[in-house]
């Protein structure tokens, strides 16, 4: 709960559902958010096995986030909170 709870963290694995992301890319997916921020949680998910980087030997550097099966096994999960989100939330915004 405590990983799925953090809104950056769901944020990433939400973006990254619909496939490979570079960095910057995220970060201009998330909005408001440090680079730091993001550099910690994608580094969370990878320890805990949720996504994978790959790193090209380039110049300049790029490097590219996916979910793994792991990851992707929080499909149902992220469906659910954003049908909760249209039921419950979606006046909210207004």
């Amino acid at each position: 709960m405590r990983l799925l709870g953090d809104s950056w963290t769901l944020m990433i694995v939400y973006t990254l559902l619909t496939g490979t992301k570079r960095f910057g890319e995220l970060l201009e997916a998330m909005g408001n958010v440090s680079p730091k921020t993001v550099s910690q949680r994608l580094k969370l998910l990878e320890e805990l096995g949720f996504v994978e980087r790959h790193a090209f030997a380039e110049i300049p550097p790029r490097v590219e986030y996916h979910l793994t099966e792991k990851g992707l096994a929080l499909v149902d999960i992220m469906e659910a909170i954003e049908q909760f989100a249209q039921r419950y939330l979606s006046e909210v915004d207004r």
